[in-house]
């Protein structure tokens, strides 16, 4: 038997992709699906148990497994507290997150192998690690705006990818994201200050993610560009994060930072 995957939010656009990769995985067994009823999926495989009930299916599937869950933060911050008091290895790709519900999952990451991303992307991942180098060579006379778009159905802006981006400029430079970040410009709103990210969002049609990273300074910009063309992308992220996850011990929140320094 390969390793066996619940996942949560099994009826959203990135729990069906989720559930198609892991039944085309020899690896692993999709044991579960937690979705509401009106968004379960009208056929299962055999032995996968399907309900609205998180506790349900845990409590009918084998051990030794992994959740993976991407929903909203309400439902994966539920997730997480079942996931720490029973011991279970949770993968999280829900984003959103507020500074305080962030918190809550790294305490519950002290009882439980946890791992949170809020972008799977390998290529994100290593976005990630050449931000902090550009912010470095190129000093402190370069401005930096990210701009994010995505489709019309995402919830939360900026995504949490943006964020976690700007967190990576902010971090270099020995700022606090949450005092010089701006999300909206308008009106005469006077020079820009010398210690500001903005974070602007864009929603419309079907698209999948694409970031932008501007650093702009005296006669040129430099654009850091990242375009998700598919969600099998955050999918095959999501998988081989929760094959790594069931490998590490308890006791911190993991993420792709600590996956790929691993690798």
């Amino acid at each position: 038997m390969g390793l066996p995957i619940i996942v949560v939010g099994a009826g959203g656009r990135m729990g069906k992709t989720i559930c198609d990769l892991v039944l085309d995985n020899p690896d692993m067994d999709l044991v579960g699906m937690v979705e509401r009823p009106e968004y379960q999926p009208r056929v299962a495989p055999v032995d996968c148990v399907v309900s609205d009930d998180f506790e349900s299916v845990v409590d009918t599937c084998p051990e030794n497994l992994v959740v993976i869950d991407f929903s909203n933060p309400q439902n994966s911050l539920h997730t997480a507290e079942v996931c720490a008091k029973e011991g279970i290895s949770l993968v999280i790709g829900t984003t959103g997150f507020s500074q305080e519900e962030q918190a809550d999952l790294a305490s519950y990451a002290r009882k439980t192998r946890l791992f949170w991303s809020p972008n799977m992307s390998v290529g994100v991942s290593v976005l990630q690690k050449i931000l902090p180098l550009l912010v470095k060579d190129l000093g402190p006379d370069y401005d930096v705006d990210i701009a994010e778009i995505h489709h019309h159905n995402k919830k939360d802006a900026p995504s949490g990818t943006a964020l976690r981006l700007g967190e990576c400029v902010a971090e270099a430079r020995g700022w606090d994201l949450a005092t010089v970040r701006t999300s909206g410009r308008d009106g005469i709103i006077g020079p820009r200050p010398k210690e500001e990210i903005g974070i602007m969002a864009l929603r419309g049609g079907s698209v999948v993610g694409v970031h932008t990273v501007y650093f702009m300074g005296e006669g040129e910009c430099i654009e850091v560009t990242h375009r998700a063309e598919s969600r099998a992308n955050f999918a095959r992220g999501a998988l081989r994060a929760a094959e790594w996850l069931s490998k590490q011990e308890a006791g911190r929140l993991y993420t792709m930072k600590d996956m790929f320094q691993e690798a």
